[in-house]
């Protein structure tokens, strides 16, 4: 009965590191209506401008968005790309003990210049400086409190030279000790310096360029060459528009197809699916289910301009239109139900599990959906074992958002999710239970 977001509803908060390079990204949007008489160029009319925490800080967005607890190790420098970037991570309420500021270090800036939803022109500000061996034994003794209590550990290399390999042996090891898993965002040719990690996470082309074998190899080569070499018990390539392949050391493949709407923008959907991998395995989902998660989400981000965050609402809704069974949540699961309704108006109907579709149901759930409709309709199912058909007929309908089942109670539905109004069918009557004095606990 509950598929995908089954695994979606079993996804808690979590503790998760991020490692890596942190950079600012900068955009400036606008329109295109003349050409420069200077020379033979685009004048952009700039409307609006806006920067966030990008690289590595953009994998920290998605995690946030995603309800997980994060912890940052990483440098910038004591400029106003760096100040905003710590600004905007304790503003979204990370742990920033790890973030160094590095003497005479530029934080990297990248501005992407916008038009009618394409990028225009990307202009970065970038010296790649070397972490001082002094800062890199600092970030190293506070690995141990860093790590603590973590479920999972997300490197995200943007080659930006702050990963070195004496860091990267130091992080990977320690985890291990920890039973930590790591999962890699690599950068460059040299993947043997990520020895020992849980997943390796390459898009096509690093996956090609660090097996070092030309374009007409197949992938399962460039994918058994890789995990030979690099000592990681999984690879997983992401293919843009093509999805995600995933490859184990016993030689099994498993692909993924995207499942996008529109291709806008490619940008940070490597970070979604790091993000969305990490939060799932830390959660103790399997590989293969973590994969189609973070696939999906990953479709849903390159339909945007620029880096955008998908948050388990957003998932909620894009799995409910791949199925209709997707909208029912186990009641011993909660998180991702209060996440898929959070900055959202709800109304709840109480149910009988066993009684059937009958006519004053489906005109109670058409007179709810007409009377509030930006509200989401949300079904309590009072029995803990109801009616398979019923269930089924009650999902395939669009008026009822979501489903919920095997509750210990509609208070302790409604004190989790907050519901604006609160409804029951009583003797074949709508019974607003806000106004009754039914008491909640017997509903």
């Amino acid at each position: 009965m509950v598929k995908l977001i089954g695994m979606l509803s079993r996804l808690g908060p979590v503790k998760v590191l991020v490692i890596g390079d942190f950079m600012l990204d900068a955009y400036t949007t606008g329109k295109i209506q003349r050409i420069s008489p200077e020379a033979p160029v685009s004048v952009l009319n700039a409307h609006s401008e806006e920067s966030r925490p990008g690289g590595a800080g953009n994998v920290v967005l998605n995690l946030c968005a995603l309800g997980a607890k994060v912890i940052v190790a990483g440098r910038v420098g004591r400029d106003y790309a760096g100040e905003e970037i710590r600004s905007s991570l304790e503003h979204e309420g990370v742990d920033i003990r790890g973030l160094l500021y590095q003497k005479r270090y530029k934080t990297p800036v990248k501005n992407r210049f916008i038009a009618d939803s394409q990028q225009l022109l990307r202009v970065d500000f970038e010296t790649l400086t070397p972490l001082p061996e002094e800062l890199e034994q600092e970030l190293i003794q506070k690995l141990p409190d860093l790590m603590e209590e973590c479920q999972i550990v997300a490197i995200s290399d943007y080659g930006k030279s702050f990963l070195s390999n004496t860091l990267l042996g130091v992080v990977i090891e320690m985890a291990k000790a920890h039973h930590v898993p790591v999962i890699v965002d690599p950068k460059g040719i040299d993947f043997t310096k990520y020895r020992g990690a849980t997943i390796l996470k390459p898009n096509l082309a690093e996956a090609y360029a660090a097996a070092r074998l030309p374009q007409d190899i197949s992938l399962d080569e460039v994918a058994a060459t890789v995990l030979k070499t690099c000592g990681v018990e999984q690879l997983m390539i992401t293919r843009s528009q093509a999805g995600i392949s995933l490859f184990k050391r016993s030689g099994e493949r498993l692909d993924f197809p995207v499942r996008s709407k529109e291709v806008k923008d490619v940008t940070g959907a490597g970070d979604t699916v790091l993000s969305m991998l990490s939060v799932a395995l830390a959660n103790g989902l399997d590989i293969k289910y973590a994969a189609q998660l973070a696939n999906i989400a990953a479709g849903m981000v390159i339909e945007r301009i620029g880096c955008a965050q998908v948050s388990l609402s957003d998932m909620a809704e894009r799995l409910m239109e791949f199925d209709e069974e997707n909208k029912i949540f186990d009641g011993e699961h909660f998180f991702a139900l209060q996440q898929s309704l959070k900055g959202k108006r709800c109304t709840v109907l109480s149910l009988e599990g066993n009684q059937g579709m009958s006519t004053a149901i489906f005109k109670s759930l058409r007179k709810l959906a007409t009377k509030e409709p930006e509200n989401k309709l949300v079904v309590y199912v009072r029995d803990r074992q109801p009616d398979k058909e019923f269930i089924s007929l009650l999902s395939s309908l669009s008026d009822v958002d979501f489903i919920v089942i095997e509750c210990a109670s509609l208070k302790n539905l409604c004190d989790l999710i907050q519901p604006a109004d609160v409804y029951a069918i009583e003797g074949g009557k709508l019974v607003d239970l806000e106004t009754s004095p039914v008491n909640l606990t017997t509903v």
